[in-house]
């Protein structure tokens, strides 16, 4: 719910990343035609971290042998190794060009360089013109949550919660309220990741709010739901007790949602910035309030309450395809400019939150702000409602209103199809890495240099491999 460093030093540095760096800085990147007698500065130059981490550039012949005589001198002094690379010299087909990754005290780096000095005087080899560059020039990627108990670091940045309520709030006036939100605020703003999600005795007052928009809400639901949420609101009344005289507990609804979808709740005590709030959904977390709209307009609500999320944005987190285009949205958001962050933000609001799709050749509404608000979900579906298909680039500039009905409306023919326009949109986004979740830590891995995408291509293998293993049984049962 939003209103509208580094992990460590870099373990690896292709050729690639150190000629973009040279390009930026103007520096010459033709090969010098010397030898080995250079002096260690220009030969080498450590990149600069706590642990020494070190990249060594050098050229050298061809032939068999070379290679292994160069990187034997790394392992006699116990070297540590974390990157390999080479290729065909720009200046000489004859000639291979080498980069070593390493960690080295440079003291050691020293020595090594001069036996590697002594043992290939006999071959002439070609240092690139300032071998290696202080990885503090080179620009890292800004902090952003790696694994989920970072969240803890997020969630509690609300830009507005407990009493602190706008003057037009209906409960602006309302002491008692008042009082309850901060409750409600002090149950957040203390939990962490791990932690059971509190259980709350509602009061007889906050169960009819809910059970007037939960009656009132049901009866549109048949002709206005897209068919997915229909299908999940059974089963959430089945196993979290939803029901017109019950508000369901978010422990019960996050431990559903973990089974159908992978997807957890996380409670909030407010608005959160769009940064924060995307950055949840990259780990599947859906932050999530547990306060209720005040009693004197059941129908209507200035902000996001438990009303709106359990019936607006559970449901549909529910269902697999919809889970993961909302994760997508959250992956795009991590280490992007604040303009791409925005564009994303809003791409959401008029999807995950107002977005239409088409089925049976009638328009239904997914989005949540749709599906939790009788007046706009009716008007969205009337012929007075503008709407256009859905394409992120054209979405993205929408403006988003909060206290009015939406100027226009967009629709997608499927998930499927808006999470695909998603994914184009965000290859566009400005950003020196790519990022993905690893289900089995529950954390990020940034992929920005080879080793890490190596170690990616091997899993995709091993995930390959299975589905091999199990096309093959399918195959021997059918007789194929």
């Amino acid at each position: 719910m939003f209103s509208s460093k580094t992990d460590g030093p870099r373990r690896g540095r292709s050729f690639d990343s150190i000629n973009k760096y040279y390009e930026e800085k103007q520096f010459n990147n033709e090969i010098n035609k010397s030898s080995f007698n250079n002096t260690d500065e220009d030969l080498v130059k450590t990149l600069s971290s706590e642990k020494e981490h070190t990249a060594v550039v050098f050229s050298l012949k061809n032939e068999v042998g070379n290679l292994v005589k160069a990187l034997k001198i790394f392992q006699e002094y116990q070297i540590n190794l974390l990157h390999i690379e080479s290729r065909r010299s720009r200046c000489s087909n004859s000639e291979l060009e080498v980069l070593v990754s390493c960690e080295s005290e440079r003291e050691i780096l020293t020595t090594i360089i001069q036996l590697l000095r002594k043992q290939m005087n006999d071959h002439t080899t070609d240092p690139l013109d300032k071998l290696c560059t202080p990885e503090d020039d080179i620009p890292e990627e800004p902090w952003f949550p790696k694994k989920m108990s970072d969240l803890d670091k997020c969630a509690n940045r609300v830009l507005m919660y407990g009493s602190a309520l706008d003057s037009d709030h209906p409960g602006f006036k309302d002491n008692v309220y008042r009082k309850r939100r901060e409750f409600f605020a002090d149950l957040a703003m203390n939990y962490r990741h791990g932690d059971p999600i509190p259980r709350v005795e509602y009061t007889e007052e906050e169960v009819r709010t809910w059970g007037v928009v939960f009656g009132e809400l049901n009866k549109l639901y048949p002709t206005h739901a897209c068919r997915q949420y229909l299908r999940s609101l059974p089963l959430l009344s089945q196993h979290c007790g939803y029901r017109e005289d019950n508000i369901p507990q978010l422990e019960d609804v996050s431990r559903f949602l973990r089974e159908r979808s992978g997807f957890t709740i996380r409670p909030v005590a407010g608005y959160l910035s769009p940064r924060d709030f995307l950055a949840g959904l990259a780990f599947r977390v859906f932050h999530c309030t547990q306060y209720i709209r005040h009693s004197s307009a059941p129908l209507y609500t200035p902000e996001p309450d438990t009303c709106h999320e359990l019936l607006g944005h559970v449901p549909l987190l529910a269902e697999p395809t919809f889970a993961q285009f909302s994760q997508e949205l959250g992956l795009a958001s991590l280490g992007a400019p604040d303009d791409a962050v925005q564009k994303l933000a809003t791409c959401y609001f008029f999807t995950v939150e107002f977005g239409l799709c088409k089925q049976e050749g009638k328009l239904r509404a997914y989005g949540a702000g749709l599906l939790s608000s009788i007046s706009e979900l009716q008007h969205a579906l009337s012929s007075n409602a503008t709407v256009l298909p859905f394409e992120p680039k054209v979405t993205c500039r929408q403006e988003c209103l909060i206290t009015t009905f939406q100027e226009v409306y967009f629709m997608s023919e499927s998930f499927e199809e808006a999470k695909v326009r998603m994914r184009e949109f965000a290859k566009t986004i400005r950003r020196p890495f790519t990022v993905r979740y690893n289900p089995y830590t529950q954390s990020i891995c940034v992929l920005k240099d080879v080793p890490s995408i190596t170690g990616m291509v091997e899993e995709l293998r091993h995930e390959l491999d299975v589905v091999g293993d199990a096309l093959q049984r399918l195959n021997k049962h059918l007789g194929i």
